[in-house]
């Protein structure tokens, strides 16, 4: 048996849906399917046609033919099989079964008819292994996807970290500017007699050259001269325009991925480049913890790491001359470490960061969130630690899938902006949710529903989410992930005090506390 074609005609012998198994033009195969209605004779109770050269095979369906283009050797009977498969085929694809729906289901249908036939010949297949090996997916494919995704994420982040960093230098730059020339030169003075009295050769370095070995390992005490001149200063003014003009560009940039579609100043994602304005007190400490967590999908816990950070930032010279008293929970689980140019001996014994040279300052004009004075990190393998879990019940009956979630948040934290992003299979339109503790929004583009609630707390700790999507394997819609921010952490680490070691008032100081999530996900 050898068949040509495989097609589905109007009554009036137009093609909707034509797949050829052999070498054929298109003005060859549009001939042949046009002749077929007129060949048709009343009244007859046979479903097939011959003329000279091709058989043709046919079974009306409302108002279509499914059609089999043979040539006169092929077994008839054999045919008539073929049809009767692909006649169960065809309503599994369009359930309308009239020229729009066969035209929008075309690819589906072409697909299909590839399993069934393959070079003309009749594939031993069900209709249910049909649809299976339709619908089969690519391990491969979707690990390249996700490997993709992740770089573009990561593009995006330094992209705006940048561009945070390019806005403050700007602002920093209009500031010394506004100080006049003269500033410049007692600044850059200044920097230089620091360098000189600390035995190096740029830049502002909380250590010396007979002092502490600073490794890659911990945070650099070294502080970047974002936007201060060097020792040398000789032209102030025209170097700085050139680098307010690249502040300009990256704003550009960021306008016109907006203009896309792409979510930069509204993402929830809880991250530094969406954290803070300048700082204005004297001094800063910023209290951060990057959340890693993997849940199993079927209950239990993979992954729990916590990491922790303390910053310090100070505006002035002069108020580097501090020690600094903190308080934490004393939870035994989590390990700190200070930094080499820390006295570990008066952390351990009263808790107070302080250089182990008094007679050294901490550097001032720190980018980001400043100097890295104190780590830690905390394991964990007790799912009672973990602040928010899900549970995600996808169940498939008949022609859709039910797919119920639910979130239980820990009376540990006050979560704020919660995003929970569930991965779909390929939809063209938005799915049915038919109800939802929240708001949710489709992402065509990345087939992905995000669950999204402002705050969850005391009057919110449960929540669910149900919609409705086409048939689909269950494991379409994991690894689900989570991102949120709190203002507490888990090691409650505080700053106490400040205390000067030049005697006096101690300089004003501000504290800045979250909690923010890295990856967590159900997988």
């Amino acid at each position: 048996m050898v068949v040509l074609a495989a097609s589905i005609t109007s009554k009036s012998g137009k093609a909707l849906v034509s797949r050829q198994f052999v070498e054929m033009s298109r003005i060859r195969i549009e001939g042949l399917l046009a002749a077929f209605p007129k060949l048709i004779g009343s009244g007859k109770q046979h479903t097939y046609v011959e003329t000279e050269n091709v058989r043709y095979v046919y079974q009306p369906m409302e108002g279509v033919y499914l059609l089999l283009v043979t040539n006169k050797q092929s077994n008839i009977l054999e045919d008539l099989d073929t049809l009767r498969l692909l006649s169960k085929v065809v309503p599994e694809y369009s359930a309308s079964l009239d020229e729009e729906g066969i035209c929008k289901n075309a690819f589906e249908l072409i697909f299909a008819f590839d399993e069934v036939i393959s070079l003309g010949h009749k594939e031993n297949v069900t209709v249910a292994q049909v649809r299976q090996y339709c619908e089969m997916e690519s391990h491969e494919e979707r690990l390249h996807k996700l490997v993709l995704q992740s770089k573009i994420n990561e593009t995006k982040d330094v992209m705006k970290r940048k561009a945070n960093e390019i806005d403050k230098s700007k602002i920093e730059r209009g500031k010394l500017e506004k100080g006049g020339y003269s500033a410049l030169q007692s600044m850059g003075r200044m920097d230089s007699g620091f360098s000189n009295d600390m035995g190096i050769s740029s830049g502002n370095t909380f250590g010396s050259g007979s002092g502490f070995g600073i490794t890659s390992e911990v945070d650099s005490f070294s502080t970047k001269s974002k936007g201060r001149p060097s020792a040398a200063v000789t032209a102030p003014a025209k170097g700085m325009g050139m680098k307010l003009g690249k502040s300009q560009r990256a704003n550009q940039f960021l306008e016109s991925l907006k203009a896309e579609g792409e979510v930069i100043v509204e993402d929830v994602r809880p991250s530094k480049a969406a954290a803070a304005p300048p700082p204005t007190d004297p001094v800063t400490l910023t209290v951060e913890e990057k959340l890693n967590v993997a849940l199993k999908r079927d209950g239990g816990l993979a992954n729990f790491d916590v990491q922790g950070t303390l910053s310090l930032q100070v505006l002035n010279q002069d108020d580097g001359f501090i020690q600094v008293q903190i308080e934490s929970a004393g939870n035994p689980e989590i390990k700190f470490k200070t930094h080499p140019n820390i006295n570990k001996e008066l952390f351990s014994s009263e808790n107070i960061l302080g250089s182990k040279d008094p007679t050294r300052p901490f550097p001032a004009g720190q980018s980001g969130d400043g100097l890295g004075l104190l780590k830690w990190r905390m394991q964990s393998k007790d799912e009672s630690a973990v602040p928010l879990t899900i549970n995600c019940w996808p169940s498939v009956s008949g022609n859709e899938t039910y797919v119920s979630i639910e979130y239980e948040a820990s009376s540990m934290f006050d979560l704020q902006n919660v995003v929970i992003s569930v991965p779909l299979p390929a939809l063209r339109e938005a799915p049915n949710v038919r109800q939802v503790d929240g708001e949710w929004r489709f992402d065509s583009r990345n087939s992905i529903l995000e669950w999204s609630i402002l705050l969850i707390d005391n009057s919110n700790r449960s929540g669910s989410m149900e919609f409705v999507v086409p048939p689909a394997d269950t494991s379409v819609f994991f690894p689900i992930s989570v991102r949120f921010s709190a203002t507490s952490t888990f090691s409650d680490m505080k700053v106490a005090s400040i205390v000067p070691l030049k005697g006096g008032a101690p300089p004003k100081f501000s504290q800045r506390t979250q909690l923010v999530t890295e990856s967590y996900q159900v997988v």
